[in-house]
Order: C-alpha cells, then structure tokens, then sequence
C-alpha cells in the first residue's frame, strides 16, 4: 500500500480490526520510510451488478448514486458517513449472491426498509422520491 504522505511503497500493518458486523476489514499501517500512520479498509466490491431501471434501461450498479441518494436523505440529521456506508455495505451484501442483475424498485425497497428503523425522517424522504410524491395526499398515505 502507497503511504499518501511519501507515496513510499514501504508500509507495514500495525492493526486489523472486523469492521461493519464483518462486512469489511480496517488497519492500521505505518509508512517505513517516513513513520506516518494511516488507515485503510477493505471490502468486498460489487462490481458485476446490472440494475434494471422502471423504464427497462440498465446501467452498472453505482455504490457512489446510493451514497448520495441516503445523504439527501439524511439531510441535516446528525448521521455519519461511516453509518451510510454500513447501511450500504449491508445491502450490497444481502444482495451478493443474487444473480447478476436486479431492479431498481428492488434496491428502493430494501434501503426503505432498512431506514425504517434507522431513522423516521430519513426513511420519509427517501420514499418521497422513490415512490415519487405529487401531494400532499402521497405523503399523508404513506404515513398512514
């Protein structure tokens, strides 16, 4: 691994830790040229997936669109980019072994029901876009 502060190749491991319920590995390394610590994670990609979008186009999964997407979700709320990529990493997982395609209406599905019981105001806000809110009329329906 290429230490950032000296771009040295030289870096040795300090620390590994479970991270996101085991979904991923963080450690600890130090550059050998320079002493500089930093971190680094590991994770299994999803690279392979094809979402089937509502009007049949299909596009390569793109981990950074859903990112953004539970970022605007969150809006202002005091939630951690860290938190938003478990919630992730969690749905990617759940998804792994499903085949190598998958509709979009599904992936909404499963991030509504995971905000659900992350957070009330996140999981409202997405919805309203997923399912596409007109009125007032789709909100209070909803909340029903």
């Amino acid at each position: 691994m290429k230490c950032p502060a000296c771009a040295n190749m030289d870096t040795k491991v300090i620390d590994s830790r479970v991270v996101e319920d085991g979904l991923g590995i963080r450690r600890r390394r130090s550059c050998e040229y320079c002493q500089q610590r930093f971190t680094t994670y590991e994770k299994v990609a999803v690279t392979d997936l094809i979402v089937i979008k509502r009007d049949g186009a299909k596009q390569m999964y793109d981990r950074d669109k859903l990112k953004r997407a539970l970022v605007v979700a969150f809006g202002k709320n005091n939630f951690s980019l860290e938190r938003i990529d478990e919630i992730i990493s969690k749905l990617e997982n759940k998804r792994s072994g499903s085949g190598k395609q998958i509709e979009s209406k599904t992936i909404g599905e499963d991030v509504l029901d995971m905000l659900r019981d992350e957070d009330d105001i996140a999981y409202v806000r997405f919805a309203s876009v997923f399912m596409e809110f007109e009125t007032k009329k789709d909100f209070k329906e909803f909340l029903r």
